[in-house]
């Protein structure tokens, strides 16, 4: 078990340094010799856990959709609400889902490996679709294009936001979703509805207990 820990460790030191390596110098220019010199590992001790750059890559967006802090709750929109907020309070912070966004975006990454997008579109439109089914979406609402267009809205805020910074990632999000629920939902569910940039953080600091305090 102590070998396993201990592989499982080296596992993602690796997979974090060359998650800051695509979000440094992006896809082309990030090396298997300069990921060795970063985290002082033979050739043989990096290929034992992953085999290629091409691998690494795939192992980071294998990482990007995750659902680490949401808990049901009473409202399935505020559960669609609280998996945009908790991206965005840790993809600033985790390099793994940053790289995740800049592997995305990188044409020659995005031509080898695709995206996650889908995969996010896809979580969104269950959440809307039982929403709607709740009557938590006004009649028009149609979750697919909902789920769609968000995921790129998001992603957009999320480049502009690490460009031109005027404010946090999660005051930003925050933002792009006060200005879109009146749209979606009737005011009786709104008025219920938390999306304050620091709910990710209280979500997450429950779920993973006193250890994060």
């Amino acid at each position: 078990m102590a070998r396993q820990e201990r592989a499982m460790r080296t596992r993602r030191v690796i997979l974090g340094a060359a998650a800051e390596m695509f979000n440094e110098l992006g896809y082309d220019a990030t090396t298997i010799g300069g990921l060795i010199e970063r985290v002082q590992l033979t050739r043989g001790g990096l290929y034992f856990h992953f085999s290629s750059k091409e691998e690494l890559a795939r192992a980071v967006l294998d990482e990007a959709v995750t659902r680490e802090g949401l808990v049901p709750q009473a409202f399935k929109l505020q559960e669609w609400v609280d998996l945009a907020l908790l991206l965005a309070h840790r993809l600033p912070v985790e390099p793994v889902l940053s790289a995740s966004i800049r592997l995305s975006v990188d044409p020659r990454a995005r031509s080898l490996f695709g995206t996650r997008w889908p995969d996010w579109i896809e979580l969104g439109d269950n959440l809307l679709r039982e929403a709607k089914d709740r009557g938590e979406l006004l009649p028009h609402v149609d979750p697919a294009e909902t789920a769609r267009l968000f995921v790129g809205a998001w992603t957009g805020v999320q480049l502009v936001t690490d460009a031109l910074p005027n404010g946090t990632l999660s005051e930003e999000i925050s933002n792009l979703i006060a200005l879109i629920l009146p749209s979606l939902v009737p005011a009786g569910v709104l008025a219920k509805l938390d999306f304050s940039p620091y709910r990710a953080e209280r979500l997450l600091a429950a779920a993973r207990g006193p250890e994060c305090s």
